[in-house]
């Protein structure tokens, strides 16, 4: 991996742990972090020793809280570059949600989320886009963008895909004026475990581990068939389905699943 100035990169065992390591702003993505991640997200995909991504935010006040509005984001980097999420105009603009979200990238293996504080504005752009999150108990989650003057769109756009309508809407609508708490957003589905916060990190790092033990083609292709169900109409999702299994199956994680089997040692599971 290459050096990074805005995140934070530990690569373990199969896990990579990936955290947004913008504290003094909230974890607030500006041009370079929406550049490191695209080229983070891209490079895992031709690292085979990674098979499940933990996606945190530094510090214990913020996961991320979007956009960092003090930068401006057409800044140039270079002469003549145009900056990610620069626009000449209305009608032409690369929107970041294109680089900081795994999917977007076009990468395939899990991504699990360890919210550690707020969650806001175009951190939806990665809670969209990651397999399930996990929350610590003072964890929260708003869109601030109707109340600075602005559209909520294509943020709530990935979230209406993880929450009910009116729970998105509402979030939407209230702006500043009201937070989800992670006992909520528990309750409506939006995530899957709360945890205390001193143990969030033992959390994610336990269902990345379990899921990493898994033989890694078997896992990929269980995440590209589910996001494709998610996005088709039923019966177009189960037309596809013997594809994904063809794909996502081969004698050599049949091989290690038989063996795991065979061996007569049952996982140790737990009760959620």
């Amino acid at each position: 991996m290459p050096e990074f100035h805005t995140l934070l990169y530990d690569e373990r065992a199969g896990v990579a742990w990936v955290t947004l390591n913008r504290p003094e702003v909230y974890n607030a993505f500006n041009v370079q972090m929406q550049r490191e991640l695209r080229e983070l997200w891209t490079g895992l995909r031709r690292n085979d020793d990674v098979r499940v991504v933990v996606l945190t935010g530094a510090g214990d006040k913020a996961f991320c809280t979007g956009i960092d509005r003090t930068e401006t984001m057409g800044e140039q980097a270079n002469p003549g570059e145009r900056a990610v999420g620069a626009r000449s105009t209305p009608f032409m603009f690369d929107d970041p949600g294109a680089n900081i979200g795994p999917k977007s990238c076009d990468l395939w293996k899990p991504v699990i989320a360890a919210v550690n504080g707020m969650a806001c504005g175009g951190a939806f752009y990665m809670l969209g886009e990651v397999e399930f999150i996990i929350a610590a108990e003072h964890a929260t989650f708003f869109d601030p963008h109707v109340t600075y003057g602005m559209t909520a769109a294509f943020e709530p756009m990935h979230m209406l895909q993880k929450m009910p309508f009116h729970e998105i809407m509402r979030l939407s609508l209230l702006g500043n004026h009201e937070r989800l708490s992670a006992k909520r957003a528990h309750e409506i589905g939006l995530v899957s475990e709360v945890v205390p916060a001193g143990t969030l990190r033992a959390a994610a790092q336990w269902a990345a581990d379990a899921i990493a033990s898994a033989p890694p083609l078997a896992v990929q292709g269980t995440v590209r068939a589910i996001w494709a169900a998610r996005e088709l109409s039923r019966s177009q999702a189960l037309s596809l389905g013997y594809a994904f299994i063809g794909l996502g199956t081969n004698q050599e994680s049949i091989k290690q699943g038989q063996a795991a089997f065979a061996s007569g040692q049952r996982v140790k599971w737990k009760l959620r």
